[in-house]
């Protein structure tokens, strides 16, 4: 059974740092793909940030790319994401999701509907 189990939200205030954790277990194939997303009060879940298992490309969103990165340690199963440069704007519930389907093109890479398992959510909150 897969699992995605994230951890690392908590309160920050605006231009501070946070890291998110996501453990990875159950998966028989090597060859996943782990995304970030985020959910805020009254929008729709939006994708974040990705990256492939198998050979570590990456994904980010326009709207954090040069403030969130993604990384993997596949000793520890787990996938990061460092959020730097917070803003108010970043406050949601981030979720860890997994795509062991693969993707017909790139542009699925931020889609929610393609990634068939989910973690239970981690609120990040950005105090102004």
């Amino acid at each position: 059974e897969v699992q995605l189990v994230e951890s690392g939200g908590g309160l920050v205030q605006a231009g501070g740092s946070l890291r998110l954790s996501c453990a990875v277990s159950g998966f028989t194939s090597e060859d996943y793909t782990i995304g970030w997303f985020r959910q805020a009060p009254g929008k729709e879940r939006e994708g974040v940030s990705c990256i492939g298992s198998s050979d570590g490309s990456t994904y980010y969103a326009d709207s954090v790319k040069g403030r969130f990165t993604i990384s993997s340690d596949n000793a520890k199963n787990t996938v990061y994401l460092q959020m730097n440069s917070l803003e108010p704007e970043d406050t949601a519930v981030y979720y860890c999701a997994a795509n062991d389907i693969g993707f017909s093109r790139s542009g699925d890479y931020p889609r929610p509907s393609k990634y068939n398992y989910w973690g239970q959510g981690t609120q990040v909150t950005v105090s102004s």
